[in-house]
């Protein structure tokens, strides 16, 4: 089945990544933040990882552990999470199919010696919407050692995207994203993929960041994640990715306000509900209570 595996090419600026990820499904972005980032990020979760089980089931893989919450574990993963130019491939992306992106998880990874190649997949399976047209998330695998084939780098399906993942069989054959600590592995949602087999002596570590579409339900709960006395600590960009913000129209609400009001130290015990609307709807609202004022003599 990977017989014919190829390198990776790689990118380094956002037009390029950008081209290349709606052509192919996939880029890497190279040497995008220092590896003391990397370093201090991958230092502080040693613990976590040391004490974390390893994961049951087939898909996760037996010789795997993973855990999330990375934002509340290390200072460090907010400057990988808040990347500008991630951040800006992501709301080009799935900017056309919502009003605001979201944070759809941040999982730290571990292949250990041993583990078998995971099970090709597409992360939009998570949703059961319209397929082929929609994009849905986009995903990044922030490399915390060297990702090498014969440590289970990450493999994808170029051109398995798009329209492509309506296809029952992908004849393409998969690249090995072979990358360094300071680059990120970017793919879409709909992008076969997969972990490779770790056939080395040493662990594979890694970082999982995914954006979907801020009308969707994420992988990772973030309001139990972080909740209100965690998320008021984070920077507000920080905070409204990953989930306290509005999405119009009026989705995502506290008492019909935007949920950032959990924020503040003091939250009033009652609150009146305030309209969260597109612009288009408002004029449609304004329009509409206007002419209802004027029939009523209001106006």
């Amino acid at each position: 089945m990977f017989a014919n595996l190829q390198h990776a090419p790689r990118f380094g600026n956002q037009e390029a990544c950008l081209y290349q990820l709606l052509e192919e499904g996939y880029c890497i972005a190279s040497d995008i933040v220092p590896t003391s980032t990397i370093t201090a990020l991958n230092r502080d979760l040693d613990e976590q990882f040391a004490t974390t089980p390893f994961c049951e089931g087939g898909f996760y893989g037996s010789r795997t552990k993973r855990f999330g919450g990375l934002a509340r574990r290390s200072r460090y993963a907010a400057s990988l999470i808040q990347h500008d130019l991630i951040l800006n491939i992501a709301k080009a992306i799935l900017g056309p199919w919502c009003d605001t992106i979201q944070l759809n998880l941040t999982q730290a990874v571990e292949l250990h010696p041993g583990e078998l190649a995971q099970f090709p997949h597409r992360d939009q399976d998570m949703w059961w919407g319209e397929i082929g047209k929609i994009e849905y998330l986009i995903n990044v695998m922030w490399p915390f050692t060297e990702y090498r084939r014969e440590n289970g780098a990450t493999l994808i399906w170029p051109n398995s995207h798009g329209a492509n993942s309506l296809v029952p069989e992908c004849h393409t054959s998969p690249i090995v994203a072979e990358c360094d600590p300071g680059s990120a592995i970017v793919f879409l949602g709909s992008t076969l993929h997969g972990a490779g087999g770790n056939e080395s002596s040493k662990v594979r570590r890694g970082m999982i960041v995914s954006y979907c579409l801020g009308w969707l339900k994420p992988y990772e709960n973030q309001w139990l994640v972080y909740p209100p006395d965690v998320a008021r600590h984070f920077d507000p960009e920080l905070a409204s990715l990953i989930g306290y913000r509005q999405h119009r129209p009026n989705l995502n609400n506290y008492e019909g306000r935007c949920p950032s009001i959990l924020l503040s130290e003091n939250v009033p015990d009652h609150l009146s509900a305030i309209d969260a609307l597109r612009p288009h709807q408002e004029v449609a609202v304004t329009e509409y209570v206007r002419s209802q004022q004027k029939t009523r003599g209001q106006g």
